[in-house]
């Protein structure tokens, strides 16, 4: 069956793109979720096996809002830096600011990080983050002409802070879907006989954002940790008021009780599960030894939305893995406010602050667990932004650079295709928007591979990823992990 092109000029495309945060849904309609769910409860799970003996986890960072990522990674060589500037007028990064980092495969191309990222550039240079560049949502291989005339399928929504955000989270990027990538490996390692062990309290899936589309599967919903509190538990339940004991007594014989109905049964068993595996997370985070790993407190937003203080219960749900019995684990941590229309370079600046920060002492963190080659870390955001300037900030774009942490990381190297960022180059399709030349979806199998998941079932989890990797072949689809 051949593709639905969607027919789109030059005109009409650069309309879009400054049209891009009007009008966009994210409501999924039944039809839509029936269609995910068909699609994932056919898993291919020959062939899939571990070893699961091992721990592993994954902490993925939405940097939610569009994070202006060619001001995080920038070429320092002189004709580079030189189209950069241009192109960026009062948006660009004085040269002399940047901190220089060597990377091992850029055949002498020069680069610098953000000057607020000196735990990132130090980490690089060490080996344990790697940058990938240019990634970007794509249903199938696009070019210029393609965009321009047509004949290439698009992402829905292309320039849409609900869509893009969605498509990052679900690889779906042609249809909006209810289920996410991190929720179809969840379901699909937990339906092995011989997978990885799990807790039937606590999911696999930790989230430090609430409920989100990534860590949702069809089987899988993603277990809700407070960034300060950890779990709350339910209110007055088990303390030692003579009111509390009471109540603890009417919920104990509300939850355990034996009902018919099943929907009564199913919300009931529910509301059980959250209660013990409550009770379990408090009682192994009560008893752990402490981390000595000192986290910065953030100084831009409130607690909610502190990455320092996210990935620091991150580390401390981590570091009680044995009492919780688990092997596996993927961690979701949103940390919004990248939408930088006005005051790019100062809002910018604080925000690449408290990622610096909160990695570096993240990173601190897992190696004082030892575990710096079973935890990976990973960036996404539903896109970059315009390499023009609006005057004071910068647009929706496309294509953006990624960074991936941790000790199983091929680091200090950029992979993917560092774009020309001179205005009417073969990438730059209007506005100083990037055309991806990584898919989002090549990104995403790399992680997987790594978490175990085999290549016999990553056409179930990535759909798109046949037509930008072979899963016969014997590489891996990018190269940035160790396996």
């Amino acid at each position: 069956m051949g593709h639905h092109h969607r027919k789109i000029n030059r005109r009409s495309f650069l309309g879009q793109a400054s049209c891009a945060a009007v009008g966009m849904t994210t409501l999924f309609s039944t039809v839509l979720n029936l269609k995910t769910m068909n699609a994932a409860s056919s898993f291919n799970l020959h062939n899939l096996q571990g070893p699961f003996d091992d721990y592993k986890a994954m902490v993925c960072i939405l940097l939610s809002g569009g994070c202006d990522s060619f001001n995080m990674l920038v070429p320092t060589g002189e004709s580079d830096y030189n189209e950069y500037a241009t192109t960026r007028s009062n948006q660009a990064i004085p040269k002399d600011d940047l901190i220089p980092i060597n990377p091992t495969n850029t055949n002498g191309k020069e680069f610098g990080l953000h000057p607020n990222m000196p735990n990132m550039a130090s980490m690089f240079e060490s080996g344990n983050i790697a940058f990938v560049s240019n990634v970007g949502s794509l249903i199938e291989p696009t070019d210029k002409n393609g965009v321009y005339n047509g004949t290439s399928q698009l992402p829905l929504g292309l320039f849409s802070h609900a869509d893009q955000v969605a498509h990052w989270q679900t690889a779906i990027p042609q249809d909006r879907v209810a289920a996410g990538w991190g929720g179809k490996i969840a379901d699909m390692l937990n339906d092995l006989p011989n997978g990885p062990a799990t807790n039937p309290n606590i999911s696999m899936n930790v989230s430090l954002s609430g409920t989100n589309i990534y860590q949702t599967g069809i089987n899988t919903t993603p277990y809700s940790v407070d960034r300060i509190q950890g779990v709350s538990g339910i209110y007055g339940y088990g303390d030692n008021w003579l009111s509390s004991q009471l109540r603890t007594e009417a919920i104990d014989n509300i939850i355990d009780a034996q009902y018919q109905d099943i929907f009564k049964k199913t919300y009931m068993n529910t509301v059980k599960t959250s209660r013990d595996g409550g009770a379990q997370f408090i009682e192994a985070l009560d008893n752990a030894t402490p981390l000595t790993t000192e986290f910065e407190s953030c100084v831009i937003d409130a607690p909610y939305n502190c990455l320092a203080t996210a990935l620091e219960m991150v580390a401390k749900t981590i570091n009680v893995r044995e009492a919780l019995g688990m092997k596996r684990q993927i961690f979701f941590v949103e940390y919004g406010g990248w939408d930088h229309h006005d005051e790019l370079l100062d809002n910018q600046a604080g925000m690449m602050n408290e990622v610096d920060q909160a990695l570096g002492a993240f990173n601190n963190a897992v190696t004082e667990m030892g575990l710096q080659d079973q935890v990976t870390t990973f960036s996404i955001s539903e896109f970059s932004r315009t390499l023009t300037s609006n005057g004071n900030g910068t647009d929706h774009a496309w294509g953006a650079n990624m960074f991936v942490m941790g000790g199983a990381v091929s680091g200090q190297k950029i992979y993917g295709q560092y774009p020309q960022l001179a205005l009417g180059s073969n990438l730059e399709i209007g506005n100083g928007v990037i055309l991806p030349t990584t898919s989002a979806d090549e990104y995403f199998a790399e992680l997987a591979l790594w978490y175990n998941v085999p290549k016999s079932g990553l056409l179930d989890i990535f759909p798109n990823l046949g037509n930008f990797y072979s899963v016969t072949s014997a590489d891996s689809p990018i190269g940035f992990m160790n396996m």
